[in-house]
């Protein structure tokens, strides 16, 4: 009976050595699993880790060229400055076209005519207020840099008979016309007669005329505003100058 009893012992013992050998077998590969789940996480954090380092230096790359810009930006705007403000020191005229507008900053404004004159297509004017004689009133002008005016266009006529009818209330104005023995000239030697022309009796071309003016008075419209004036007459007057240009 015990003999039967140790083959029993030892028959169940031969039954107990496979369940062992698979439970180690299934713990190696359980090991082997985390061993390759470990080693997959260590190259993703070490690739997360270069892609953070290259997000960081490509970071400082374009912080460093952006200060760069900034500072050559701050450099040539210093330097502009600079030119700017030397500009205007050794032409102090430029301060009449470019006035301050800001005093706590410094900032211009710059308008193409001065302070005073009105803009007209290529032309500033000026409607002056006092009154005086043709030839006077062509020296003033001449002291501001341009002549008694002369009208080119219909435009212009327009213009001056609209701005002069809302300023002088029916006054007249020297307009830069004289009569002569070689007919009717603007200020700069060309004949009236070449341009267009809004008298309103036409002057008498058959006797000496050396004497008178043109002169423009608003009415009711302005095709017919011009008339003749003795030039010793004292009216206001209109000046004209050529309006400023960066160009």
């Amino acid at each position: 009976m015990a003999v039967k009893n140790g083959s029993v012992l030892l028959e169940e013992e031969k039954m107990e050595a496979p369940a062992d050998t698979i439970w180690f077998s299934q713990y190696r590969q359980l090991a082997h699993y985390f061993s390759l789940l470990c080693f997959l996480l260590t190259i993703i954090t070490l690739l997360l880790t270069l892609c953070l380092v290259q997000l960081v230096l490509v970071s400082r790359a374009q912080s460093s060229l952006q200060e760069s810009k900034v500072r050559d930006l701050t450099e040539k705007l210093e330097t502009l400055n600079q030119s700017y403000q030397l500009l205007f020191s050794q032409y102090p005229a430029l301060s009449r076209y470019c006035p301050v507008t800001n005093s706590t900053s410094g900032e211009r404004e710059c308008r193409p005519c001065l302070e005073g004159w009105t803009l007209q297509g290529d032309k500033c004017f000026l409607f002056s207020q006092d009154r005086a004689d043709w030839i006077s009133s062509q020296y003033h002008c001449m002291s501001l840099g341009g002549a008694v005016a002369t009208v080119r266009t219909e435009e212009e006529q327009e213009f001056l008979w609209k701005t002069t009818q809302s300023l002088s209330h029916g006054d007249s104005y020297w307009l830069g016309m004289r009569g002569g023995s070689e007919g009717w000239k603007w200020s700069d030697g060309s004949p009236v007669e070449k341009g267009p022309q809004f008298w309103q009796r036409g002057p008498d071309t058959t006797s000496d005329s050396r004497e008178l003016c043109g002169r423009l008075t608003p009415g009711d419209g302005y095709k017919r505003t011009w008339f003749t004036s003795r030039c010793s007459n004292h009216l206001r007057s209109i000046c004209e100058r050529r309006r400023a240009s960066l160009q």
